[in-house]
């Protein structure tokens, strides 16, 4: 059940992740390149600074709705 749970968890985590990147740091910008490449690169930094844009691309909406 616990792993099941840390699974689920870290799956929310990425995602997050990953949608923060596109409301803070992409946020209206155009962006130019190959698509495999800016999907990666969104990703890892989804992943690696997601404990901090996450709470700022959810502030980041719920003030500027």
């Amino acid at each position: 059940m616990a792993d099941t749970l840390s699974g689920i968890v870290w799956i929310l985590y990425i995602v997050l992740g990953y949608w923060s990147v596109g409301q803070t740091i992409y946020a209206n910008k155009i962006i130019i390149g190959p698509m495999g490449t800016l999907w990666i690169k969104r990703f890892i930094l989804g992943f690696m600074f997601g404990w901090v844009l996450i709470p700022v691309a959810i502030i980041k909406c719920l003030i500027f709705r």
